[in-house]
């Protein structure tokens, strides 16, 4: 019988959990919203990011933030690089073109980060408390890593409703060819579109890094994660995605409660078919 406590901290856990998921997910999901592409390869962008941020602290001395800082600016620069050298050529390609030049970019970042950094882990050593709230225990560089994570949504949420670019940002997801024919540029968009999404990639690389060791099959622990909760919440669905990422996140924390951390991964699987059955266009099925 486990005990009603170590549930409750599980809650807590899986929805602390689910504010990283949520960030990666929405990064994700505003790229495939506008520009209609799934980059297979947006987590190891985030590996990349974080191999940053390690270097900056751990080798160069540099202050946490001021690497998170740096990881967000950067992450936005390989997000505009990404499409003008990747995805601009082939837009209007037959999507299997696409996955595989993306999923050709992951393995490529892959192998990359193996031959400069091999395959050893990496680790940013930080002296953060552990809290305490009525007998339950909380890692503090993850309740950092979700208030940070639900202000970056927040922050998201009002430069999508409250200005210009944003505006057009979601006008073209709903309706590029009409966008075209009222005399804005969808091409400037997708590009201002790919550096907000590599610009959140850089802000959960930085949270990422105070959490996990960084090694460069870092991708193959929260990409499918993250893919499936796009899928689940509807492909280009800001809101479903971010409903999506806490009921992922909570399955698995119970489930490595109740069972381990592996039957977690699994429960949320078999949860991911049975919705794809019951609702094959995700939990809400449209964009917004």
């Amino acid at each position: 019988m486990i005990e009603p406590i170590f549930l409750a901290e599980a809650a807590i856990n899986g929805i602390m959990l689910g504010g990283i998921l949520a960030l990666l997910a929405l990064g994700l999901n505003l790229i495939f919203g506008v520009i209609d592409i799934v980059w297979i390869a947006y987590v190891d962008l985030v590996m990349i990011c974080m191999y940053l941020v390690y270097f900056l602290v751990m080798v160069y001395g540099w202050p946490v933030w001021a690497a998170g800082v740096l990881a967000v600016a950067f992450g936005a620069l390989l997000g505009i690089g990404v499409h003008l050298l990747i995805i601009w050529p082939i837009l209007g390609s037959p999507p299997v073109n696409q996955l595989l030049a993306t999923g050709g970019l992951l393995f490529f970042l892959q192998s990359f980060a193996t031959f400069l950094w091999t395959t050893d882990h990496k680790t940013v050593r930080l002296t953060l408390p552990i809290v305490e709230v009525g007998g339950m225990f909380f890692s503090f560089a993850r309740l950092l890593a979700f208030a940070l994570s639900i202000l970056a949504m927040l922050g998201l949420y009002l430069f999508l409703t409250r200005t210009y670019i944003g505006t057009a940002i979601r006008a073209v997801s709903q309706d590029r060819e009409a966008m075209a024919l009222m005399g804005a540029s969808p091409q400037r968009v997708y590009v201002v579109t790919s550096a907000v999404g590599g610009a959140m990639a850089g802000l959960a690389a930085a949270l990422l890094a105070i959490q996990y060791s960084v090694h460069p099959f870092f991708g193959a622990a929260f990409g499918p994660l993250t893919f499936m909760i796009c899928v689940l919440g509807g492909l280009g669905n800001m809101v479903g995605a971010f409903a999506a990422s806490f009921v992922m996140s909570e399955i698995i924390s119970l489930g490595g409660v109740a069972w381990s951390t592996e039957m977690g991964y699994v429960i949320a699987f078999v949860v991911f078919i049975v919705m794809m059955f019951a609702r094959p266009g995700g939990i809400f099925g449209r964009r917004v």
